[in-house]
């Protein structure tokens, strides 16, 4: 499929397809006629490249670890891939994960308390 194609599949633009090539997250063919050609494995590999990006990886992140996604929940990294620079990496971004899952929840049962109590003065449950 053309970039085109796999933009309106996926929901994402193309320039942002193009860049993930850039930064080599994603590998199309090239027909004769220099247009890139996308094969079918490219939605998912979009798909998982978008859910990391959202999840706060880095794309040099994402290019260590996108070779050993088989599905977006499940990954198949071999023990000896597994270098003490990627650990490192990996194990800071599950520290800031848990950073942010701590304060959307400080957040939440602060807004939460402020709601019980405003709609108690108010009389309403």
């Amino acid at each position: 499929m053309k970039i085109g194609e796999l933009s309106r599949r996926t929901g994402v633009p193309t320039r942002l397809l193009r860049y993930y090539e850039e930064q080599d997250l994603l590998h199309p063919e090239r027909a004769d006629n220099g247009y890139r050609a996308y094969g079918e494995a490219a939605v998912r590999d979009v798909q998982q490249i978008r859910g990391l990006l959202d999840s706060g990886l880095t794309t040099e992140m994402i290019r260590t670890i996108l070779p050993y996604l088989s599905a977006p929940e499940e990954i198949l990294l071999p023990p000896e891939h597994l270098t003490p620079e990627t650990a490192a990496l990996l194990e800071a971004h599950v520290d800031r994960i848990q950073a942010r899952i701590d304060c959307l929840a400080r957040n939440r049962d602060r807004l939460s308390g402020y709601l019980a109590a405003v709609r108690a003065e108010a009389g309403r449950p």
